[in-house]
């Protein structure tokens, strides 16, 4: 008997936890982005994308890269001025590698907020570039759904669109999630439409 009220409350805890609201404070345009592009992650990769982690991984180890030369500099076992050659070293290393990674994150990340492959079921040989935009003191969001080599053969036009994210949000600050996953399940369908279209 006392397993079962367990079990029932460990479901109820699990479906509470599930239906919690997403929330984010409206003053804090970061907290805003931060749950939309959350969100956008999920609906994406619900769609059958898997997300593709190398570029996240090549940030990471070019910042774990770039904290073991700073640890080097700070505790190399001569002091100054006898580690004076190691110091400049370790500094041209610094900035060569902090270089490389703003590269990087500019060139290549810009204002993306998912990489993915393509569907395990697509002919297509690249995945997608999800980006977003929500400029300071604006309330219109931009979601952009492009290529994610756009040289490829198979590369496809992008979609995207510009909405209020005043139409997403209650006035306490919660995700009204089903209009934002309508909106966003359209602009992928649209992205997959175009796709066909271009065959």
């Amino acid at each position: 008997m006392t397993d079962k009220k367990g079990d029932t409350i460990a479901s109820s805890t699990t479906s509470n936890s599930k239906n919690t609201p997403k929330k984010a404070n409206l003053l804090d345009h970061h907290s805003i982005k931060h749950l939309l592009d959350e969100s956008v992650t999920e609906i994406v990769t619900g769609k059958g994308f898997i997300e593709d982690v190398r570029m996240s991984n090549v940030r990471l180890l070019m910042g774990s890269i770039i904290i073991i030369i700073a640890l080097f500099a700070q505790f190399y076992n001569k002091k100054f001025p006898e580690n004076r050659n190691f110091l400049i070293g370790c500094i041209v290393l610094y900035i060569l590698f902090n270089g490389i990674l703003q590269l990087i994150i500019h060139t290549k990340e810009k204002n993306a907020i998912l990489f993915t492959h393509p569907p395990a079921e697509s002919f297509s040989s690249t995945g997608l570039v999800v980006s977003s935009k929500l400029p300071r003191f604006s309330d219109m969001y931009t979601l952009t759904i492009a290529s994610a080599d756009p040289d490829s053969i198979s590369a496809k036009p992008q979609v995207e669109f510009t909405k209020s994210v005043t139409q997403w949000f209650t006035k306490d600050g919660v995700l009204v999630e089903g209009m934002f996953w309508k909106d966003v399940e359209g602009l992928v369908n649209e992205y997959t439409r175009e796709s066909k279209k271009s065959k």
